[in-house]
């Protein structure tokens, strides 16, 4: 039974997050009826990560295990064929390594959250940045934003509805940066709790906007508690942009 990695990117925003839900729209349900629809095989899709109700992938990986050998491309292409019309594109496919796993083998994940930093709200761009009016920052967020690298208890920044077993995880990659009208701050680590992305984005705001210092935000990281949390990002902004494997298990 060959098993087929996908690469794919989405508009989160007309879904209730990937996960399958009765009677919501769900990527995750997207994409399980259009390999039906293809091959007629009733399969689980199995992804990288489990964006919520908005967010957004331009490097999301996923992995199908299908009865038939079929050529990659007949894969890709049919897939895309009967997502005609959805938000979501399959970039790649091919076949994967023995062993593979979308989620288990994953070594780090990347995510990107855009605000659009102007006086106008967007126009184009509705609901895929964060607006924030006020002047951001960017260096003063960045430089605070070193405090969350490593490992640490991220209760605070941790959603009460995640059911991660640890709230202990490790940071490798905490940075900011402005780009014209916008802020952009990218994550990277080997796994994150439920909304810890967005937790952690709206409290480095609070830096930029001035109502917190740097030592704010570390207190709010040691206080390994929820209520320490600043504001949460809205879903908008959030990208997930690429998940790594080991060498010779790499997505394309």
């Amino acid at each position: 039974m060959p098993r087929y990695r996908l690469l794919l990117e989405y508009d989160g925003g007309p879904y209730n997050g990937f996960q399958a839900q009765a009677d919501q729209p769900t990527v995750q349900g997207s994409l399980e009826r259009a390999v039906a629809a293809f091959c007629g095989e009733t399969v689980r899709v199995h992804a990288a990560g489990r964006t919520d109700t908005g967010v957004h992938a331009t490097g999301q990986v996923c992995h199908i295990d299908l009865e038939k050998d079929w050529p990659a491309e007949t894969v890709r292409n049919a897939l895309n064929a009967h997502l005609r019309g959805e938000p979501i594109v399959v970039l790649a496919a091919d076949v994967a390594p023995e062993g593979w796993h979308a989620r288990f083998t994953a070594t780090e994940r990347r995510y990107r959250y855009r605000i659009l930093n102007r006086a106008a709200p967007p126009g184009l761009e509705r609901g895929h940045v964060w607006h924030v009016k006020a002047d951001l920052d960017a260096d003063a967020m960045h430089a605070a934003a070193q405090a969350l690298i490593g490992l640490h208890d991220f209760t605070t920044f941790r959603d009460v509805a995640c059911q991660a077993k640890s709230p202990v995880k490790t940071l490798d990659v905490a940075r900011v940066t402005r780009v014209g009208e916008e802020v952009v701050l990218v994550f990277e680590a080997r796994s994150f709790l439920h909304r810890q992305v967005r937790s952690m984005t709206g409290s480095i705001a609070e830096v930029g906007l001035g109502r917190w210092t740097a030592e704010d935000l570390a207190a709010a990281l040691q206080a390994r508690d929820r209520k320490a949390c600043g504001q949460v990002a809205p879903a908008d902004g959030l990208y997930l942009t690429g998940v790594s494997y080991s060498a010779g298990n790499d997505a394309k």
